[in-house]
């Protein structure tokens, strides 16, 4: 008798926890990130002319570092990084430096020109462009450097540091850089 009734209250105990089990409801949340790019070795760079933004131009994906941050469009929306190859987090707007990139500045990257002019750009190590971009932003490094490598292009009066992103086509938006 003893056995039936733990037996009894063994399986009345199973079936009361299982209960909770039965009723929880599943919600899935899909956040899509952008797949990731893999590169043998970290990046080179290169300065787009009349910005302080660079684009790694061996990529078929636009990938740009600004500001401290790696920066890559895909399927409609931005995304960005603290690392190149690894941590990539949606931002809700388009990046204030982006109005200022021209959609062809691949095309110019190839064949080494800007605006009629021959471009001799630089490639710059990853590591480089990382550990220096502050400082080359505030001097005004590349705009000094021979007008980022453009021939015969007429530099800007210098009466205070270059801003890129506040030129036509700029657009504001809420999110920080």
């Amino acid at each position: 008798m003893r056995k039936i009734l733990f037996g009894t209250m063994f399986l009345g105990l199973v079936l009361v926890s299982s209960i909770p089990t039965m009723a929880k409801a599943e919600v899935e949340v899909s956040v899509s990130l952008p797949p990731l790019i893999v590169f043998a070795a970290p990046p080179e760079v290169v300065v787009i002319p009349e910005t302080n933004v660079y684009a790694v131009p061996d990529s078929d994906v636009e990938i740009f570092f600004y500001s401290g941050w790696w920066w890559r469009p895909w399927e409609g929306r931005w995304y960005r990084s603290r690392s190149y190859s690894s941590g990539w987090s949606h931002y809700r707007n388009v990046p204030s430096f982006y109005g200022n990139i021209p959609s062809g500045w691949r095309n110019d990257y190839r064949g080494h020109h800007w605006k009629g002019h021959t471009w001799n750009y630089q490639r710059i190590p990853h590591h480089q462009v990382q550990g220096n971009w502050r400082n080359w932003e505030r001097n005004r490094h590349w705009e000094r450097q021979n007008t980022w490598g453009v021939q015969g292009l007429q530099s800007p009066p210098q009466s205070g540091p270059k801003q890129s992103g506040k030129g036509k086509g700029h657009k504001e938006h809420n999110g920080k850089d």
